[in-house]
Protein backbone atom coordinates (compact mmCIF):
# COMPACT_ATOMS: atom_id res chain seq x y z
CA UNK A 1 0.00 0.00 0.00
CA UNK A 2 2.89 2.58 1.10
CA UNK A 3 4.37 1.48 -2.63
CA UNK A 4 1.04 2.46 -4.16
CA UNK A 5 1.18 6.43 -2.43
CA UNK A 6 4.60 6.90 -3.63
CA UNK A 7 4.02 6.44 -7.27
CA UNK A 8 0.95 8.51 -6.88
CA UNK A 9 0.91 12.02 -8.14
CA UNK A 10 2.94 15.08 -6.67
CA UNK A 11 1.81 17.95 -6.29
CA UNK A 12 5.03 19.86 -6.23
CA UNK A 13 5.08 22.81 -9.03
CA UNK A 14 8.13 22.98 -11.96
CA UNK A 15 9.58 26.52 -10.84
CA UNK A 16 11.92 26.49 -13.91
CA UNK A 17 10.11 28.20 -16.31
CA UNK A 18 9.26 31.18 -13.66
CA UNK A 19 12.79 31.13 -12.18
CA UNK A 20 13.68 31.51 -15.67
CA UNK A 21 11.37 34.85 -16.34
CA UNK A 22 12.69 36.21 -13.16
CA UNK A 23 16.50 35.58 -14.28
CA UNK A 24 15.46 37.19 -17.90
CA UNK A 25 13.87 40.07 -15.67
CA UNK A 26 16.54 40.92 -13.78
CA UNK A 27 18.90 40.90 -16.53
CA UNK A 28 16.65 43.26 -18.29
CA UNK A 29 16.71 45.91 -15.69
CA UNK A 30 20.87 45.48 -14.88
CA UNK A 31 21.17 46.42 -18.77
CA UNK A 32 19.05 49.33 -18.61
CA UNK A 33 19.81 51.09 -15.53
CA UNK A 34 20.97 54.78 -15.68
CA UNK A 35 24.15 55.09 -14.08
CA UNK A 36 25.05 58.43 -15.08
CA UNK A 37 22.04 59.46 -13.38
CA UNK A 38 23.85 58.81 -10.30
CA UNK A 39 26.58 61.11 -10.63
CA UNK A 40 24.76 64.09 -10.85
CA UNK A 41 24.57 65.68 -7.02
CA UNK A 42 21.37 67.22 -6.65
CA UNK A 43 22.10 69.07 -3.36
CA UNK A 44 24.14 71.40 -5.73
CA UNK A 45 22.18 74.77 -6.51
CA UNK A 46 22.80 75.27 -9.93
CA UNK A 47 23.38 78.98 -11.69
CA UNK A 48 20.18 80.16 -13.29
CA UNK A 49 19.99 81.53 -16.85
CA UNK A 50 17.76 81.40 -19.49
CA UNK A 51 18.82 79.80 -22.11
CA UNK A 52 20.33 76.19 -20.70
CA UNK A 53 19.59 73.22 -22.76
CA UNK A 54 20.75 69.85 -22.24
CA UNK A 55 24.17 68.07 -22.77
CA UNK A 56 24.89 67.93 -26.40
CA UNK A 57 27.43 64.61 -27.15
CA UNK A 58 27.00 64.61 -30.16
CA UNK A 59 28.11 60.73 -30.33
CA UNK A 60 30.31 61.12 -27.60
CA UNK A 61 29.89 58.57 -24.91
CA UNK A 62 33.03 59.56 -22.57
CA UNK A 63 31.74 61.88 -20.11
CA UNK A 64 33.01 63.35 -17.41
CA UNK A 65 30.66 64.76 -14.68
CA UNK A 66 32.01 66.92 -11.87
CA UNK A 67 30.23 68.36 -9.03
CA UNK A 68 31.45 71.17 -7.46
CA UNK A 69 30.39 72.49 -3.87
CA UNK A 70 30.63 75.75 -3.01
CA UNK A 71 33.87 74.85 -0.72
CA UNK A 72 35.32 73.82 -4.13
CA UNK A 73 35.80 70.29 -3.14
CA UNK A 74 34.27 67.33 -5.85
CA UNK A 75 31.01 65.12 -5.58
CA UNK A 76 31.47 62.13 -7.16
CA UNK A 77 28.60 59.66 -7.03
CA UNK A 78 27.87 60.49 -3.43
CA UNK A 79 31.72 61.10 -2.44
CA UNK A 80 33.66 63.79 -1.82
CA UNK A 81 36.71 64.25 -3.35
CA UNK A 82 39.39 66.55 -1.88
CA UNK A 83 42.46 65.44 -3.76
CA UNK A 84 41.38 67.35 -6.97
CA UNK A 85 44.71 66.73 -8.96
CA UNK A 86 44.88 63.10 -7.87
CA UNK A 87 41.21 62.29 -8.74
CA UNK A 88 41.84 64.14 -12.18
CA UNK A 89 44.67 62.61 -12.94
CA UNK A 90 42.92 59.04 -12.25
CA UNK A 91 40.62 60.31 -14.99
CA UNK A 92 42.92 61.18 -17.42
CA UNK A 93 44.92 57.57 -17.38
CA UNK A 94 41.00 56.27 -17.19
CA UNK A 95 40.24 57.71 -20.46
CA UNK A 96 43.40 56.88 -22.27
CA UNK A 97 42.81 53.52 -21.45
CA UNK A 98 39.05 53.86 -22.35
CA UNK A 99 40.36 55.26 -25.82
CA UNK A 100 42.76 52.48 -26.03
CA UNK A 101 40.26 49.92 -25.99
CA UNK A 102 38.30 51.78 -28.61
CA UNK A 103 41.64 51.71 -31.35
CA UNK A 104 42.64 54.64 -30.93
CA UNK A 105 46.14 55.27 -29.40
CA UNK A 106 46.44 58.84 -27.02
CA UNK A 107 49.84 60.02 -25.45
CA UNK A 108 50.43 62.28 -22.55
CA UNK A 109 50.80 65.50 -25.21
CA UNK A 110 47.46 64.09 -26.84
CA UNK A 111 43.94 65.77 -26.04
CA UNK A 112 41.45 63.43 -24.48
CA UNK A 113 37.86 62.46 -26.11
CA UNK A 114 36.67 62.87 -22.88
CA UNK A 115 33.85 66.07 -22.67
CA UNK A 116 34.03 67.15 -18.63
CA UNK A 117 30.30 68.71 -17.69
CA UNK A 118 31.32 71.09 -14.77
CA UNK A 119 28.27 71.67 -12.94
CA UNK A 120 29.56 73.96 -9.61
CA UNK A 121 26.72 75.33 -7.13
CA UNK A 122 26.37 79.06 -7.81
CA UNK A 123 27.91 80.53 -5.08
CA UNK A 124 31.60 78.43 -6.25
CA UNK A 125 34.05 81.30 -6.38
CA UNK A 126 35.91 82.09 -9.45
CA UNK A 127 38.84 81.27 -8.49
CA UNK A 128 37.70 77.53 -6.98
CA UNK A 129 36.30 76.97 -10.47
CA UNK A 130 39.08 78.03 -12.33
CA UNK A 131 41.57 75.52 -10.36
CA UNK A 132 39.30 72.70 -11.32
CA UNK A 133 39.58 74.05 -15.08
CA UNK A 134 43.14 74.44 -14.83
CA UNK A 135 43.48 70.57 -13.25
CA UNK A 136 41.49 69.46 -16.07
CA UNK A 137 43.50 71.43 -19.19
CA UNK A 138 46.70 70.24 -17.39
CA UNK A 139 45.87 66.23 -17.79
CA UNK A 140 44.85 67.04 -21.39
CA UNK A 141 40.86 67.14 -20.84
CA UNK A 142 39.73 70.42 -23.84
CA UNK A 143 36.00 69.72 -23.91
CA UNK A 144 33.84 71.54 -21.42
CA UNK A 145 30.65 71.73 -20.75
CA UNK A 146 29.19 73.93 -17.73
CA UNK A 147 25.57 73.14 -16.29
CA UNK A 148 22.61 75.53 -14.98
CA UNK A 149 19.24 75.60 -14.44
CA UNK A 150 16.32 77.32 -17.00
CA UNK A 151 15.24 80.23 -16.00
CA UNK A 152 12.37 79.64 -14.16
CA UNK A 153 8.87 82.11 -15.37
Amino acid sequence: MSAAMSHGSSAEPDLTPILDLVFQLITFFMLVINFKAAALDTSLRLPVIGSARPIDSKGVDDVLVLNVNKEGSLNVYGDRKSDIKRYIANEATASRMLAKRKGKTITNDDDLPTTVVIRADRGVSFNLLNKVLTECQKYGFRKFTFKAQNLEK
